[in-house]
């Protein structure tokens, strides 16, 4: 049974900073390359943040360039986003996915994920 089970969302103020972290288990970490997406009431889910299997390649939307890192630790089978200087408008619900890939790709579009997380809610006041 596949399972990607996310945590460290909480309630931050602006301008501080969380680490999410997201687990895989019942498949092979290193054959998937994992992404991190967000969605708020009312929207399309929409992309984060991606990296490839290895770590090497890693992709973001603007809008989080310069304040989010995606990183991978293939050893622990869990991928983290650390997010800092957050704004109120990061508020959403953040999902992990995985996408089975035999490259060194990583996706930005959520059709190429195999497999998705339950979401962890991360909410920045003002």
């Amino acid at each position: 049974q596949v399972q990607l089970v996310e945590s460290g969302g909480a309630l931050v103020q602006a301008g501080g900073s969380l680490r999410l972290s997201c687990a895989l288990s019942g498949r092979t970490f290193t054959m998937y390359a994992m992404g991190w997406f967000r969605q708020t009431p009312g929207r399309e889910r929409e992309f984060v943040a991606a990296i490839s299997r290895s770590g090497a390649s890693t992709s973001y939307e603007d809008f989080v360039k310069g304040r989010f890192t995606i990183a991978r630790d293939n050893a622990k089978n869990t991928v983290y986003l650390q997010m800092n200087s957050l704004k109120p408008e990061d508020t959403a619900v953040y999902y992990c996915a995985a996408a089975f890939t035999y490259t060194g790709s990583y996706f930005s579009r959520d059709t190429e994920y195999n497999y998705w997380g339950q979401g962890t809610q991360v909410t920045v006041s003002s």
